[in-house]
């Protein structure tokens, strides 16, 4: 309906840490590559949509399971290093204040 909001989840919550192991295991990392920092104020733990409203409504309902969802979106930026790599590279933050900087 115009004007409503809806939330689009998949009725997996997960704590972040999980989701951080699971993309370990799926690039063939060890865990130890994780390094836990001292947490933000607001910091998320985790993250809970409830989808009930576009369910019951819409009759929408997700496709894509979670795992199979990280998995593909995994292989996408392996795939596609020439779409990321120019962000960690400073490429991209060299264009932005070229573009961006003097807008004060």
């Amino acid at each position: 309906r115009v004007g409503e909001v809806y939330n689009v989840g998949g009725h997996n919550e997960m704590r972040n840490i999980d989701i951080v192991k699971l993309i370990c295991k799926e690039l063939g990392k060890p865990e130890s590559l994780i390094h836990h920092v001292t947490d933000r104020k607001g910091h998320d733990r985790r993250y809970a949509i409830d989808p009930t409203k576009i369910h019951n409504e819409l009759g929408w309902l997700p496709e894509t399971k979670f795992a199979d969802g990280i998995k593909k979106t995994i292989q996408w930026y392996l795939d596609h290093e020439d779409w990321w790599q120019p962000i960690i590279s400073g490429e991209y933050q060299n264009y932005y204040q070229k573009m961006y900087g003097d807008r004060g």
